[in-house]
């Protein structure tokens, strides 16, 4: 098991109760990064201070990361969507989409900016454009890594939400892309 650590800032005392914005065994994605458990939340030195973290599991990657109270916000971490948002992002894949640019290095940037914003929704953007766009030609490597991600990071992320298994929530999203 890997950890990493996500330092980025120092944070008084009294600011370190109300600053908490998820609890222990709570799941949380962690954009680009995928759905995690809160394991345990802790008090850990840093330089001359000593900061509050939350300690996140990653099943997908069997890691461990810590990130500090104050900063979980700013990475993107976010609580799992509820039902009606995970339905709404498998109605978006069955929908039809925009055709994207040729340059595969600017679809590239685009998607993987709209991953980086870590909402459910443009992580299903992403996978109905490339899926679709594999359909057409063959995606370049890096591409392909990212849709395989941004199609793991949808699964995982609407199998917690529906509380179903992973292969009955990919079977599902491939059916709707075949709609269009």
């Amino acid at each position: 098991m890997r950890v990493n650590f996500c330092i980025l800032s120092s944070m008084n005392s009294s600011k370190r109760k109300s600053s908490l914005k998820f609890k222990k065994g709570q799941e949380v994605v962690y954009p680009l990064q995928g759905v995690g458990h809160i394991s345990s939340i802790e008090e850990r030195p840093f330089r001359d201070t000593r900061l509050l973290y939350y300690i996140i599991y990653l099943e997908v990657s069997d890691m461990t990361v810590m990130v500090p109270v104050d900063k979980a916000e700013e990475l993107g971490i976010r609580p799992i969507v509820g039902k009606k948002e995970a339905q709404k992002a498998l109605q978006l894949i069955s929908e039809a989409y925009e055709p994207i640019p040729a340059d595969w290095k600017m679809r590239y940037q685009m998607n993987l900016d709209l991953l980086k914003q870590g909402s459910v929704l443009n992580i299903a953007t992403v996978v109905r454009t490339l899926y679709h766009r594999s359909k057409v030609k063959e995606l370049p490597i890096l591409e392909r890594k990212l849709y395989d991600n941004a199609l793991k990071l949808l699964v995982d992320e609407i199998s917690f939400s529906l509380q179903k298994k992973k292969t009955e929530v990919e079977e599902l999203v491939f059916n709707k892309m075949d709609m269009n």
